[in-house]
């Protein structure tokens, strides 16, 4: 797939998806290339920042590319900074919070709840440890807060461990709470609107740039707001096919230099 560059606006932001984006499942690590491209970009006078339904504490594996970093949209766009500047900060109704909480403690499931500060998981188990610590390599979750204490600083995200048909049952009937999913395990929940989309709507704003300078970067479901809403949307190859349908460009694979051929690809670099 050939992208349509004749008259197209000078690119100004990238928003790169961490996990399967920048972060290859094979090797844990960004790949080379990635590297590269990001400094290159970051040298053309480009700003970069992380786009990711990761909270802030378990944002552990950019080491390779942090001094290129300019800004968070963390949890899929309810938490989003520059520095000490709060760009956007959303929390969700703390009823429905609790419903959600219930739910998971009946199912006896696990379901990671993330304050403004801090994060607690309810009923840990074997599929949560194999999921966060075993393949996302998170090395920061040894310190968790009390439930109590997450829910009076105020929730502006759950990661319950429900299916997809426990997903229609439980979350549908809430009216305050925006649904995503990038991996079969698992949903993120943010409030009604949240996302990544929005993060980057908030981030351009905040920066004086339009929305047409911006390029968003994503493999998995809950980056499609952000693909579809940035000035260019890039699937990465390893994408679902859900992801490259709403992408202006799918790039080859995270491990086969997929980012640095999309920058290539819209002269970024």
């Amino acid at each position: 797939m050939q992208p349509q560059t004749e008259g197209m606006i000078m690119i100004k932001a990238l928003f790169f998806d961490i996990d399967g984006t920048l972060i290859s499942f094979d090797t844990h690590k960004v790949p080379q290339s990635t590297i590269e491209g990001i400094k290159k970009a970051k040298e053309n006078g480009v700003k970069v920042f992380i786009s990711t339904g990761r909270p802030q504490p378990i944002i552990c594996n950019l080491d390779q590319i942090l001094p290129y970093i300019d800004g968070y949209v963390t949890t899929n766009g309810a938490y989003c900074f520059i520095g000490d500047t709060v760009v956007n900060c959303e929390e969700i109704n703390k009823a429905e919070v609790l419903h959600i909480v219930e739910h998971s403690r009946r199912l006896g499931v696990a379901c990671v709840v993330v304050g403004k500060k801090h994060i607690a998981v309810v009923n840990e188990n074997e599929q949560f440890d194999g999921i966060f610590r075993k393949m996302l390599k998170i090395t920061t979750l040894d310190v968790l807060t009390p439930l109590e204490e997450v829910l009076e600083e105020g929730v502006i995200q759950l990661t319950p461990f429900f299916t997809e048909e426990q997903e229609k049952e439980i979350l549908a009937p809430l009216s305050g709470c925006t649904c995503g999913r990038w991996h079969p395990d698992f949903v993120d929940v943010t409030a009604k609107g949240i996302d990544k989309g929005l993060g980057l709507e908030m981030m351009a704003k905040h920066l004086g740039l339009k929305i047409e300078e911006t390029m968003a970067f994503g493999d998995g479901g809950n980056d499609i707001p952000i693909i579809e809403r940035a000035g260019v949307g890039v699937a990465m190859g390893n994408a679902g096919d859900n992801v490259k349908a709403a992408a202006n460009y799918t790039t080859t694979h995270i491990d086969d230099n997929g980012v640095w051929n999309a920058l290539k690809a819209y002269h970024v670099i």
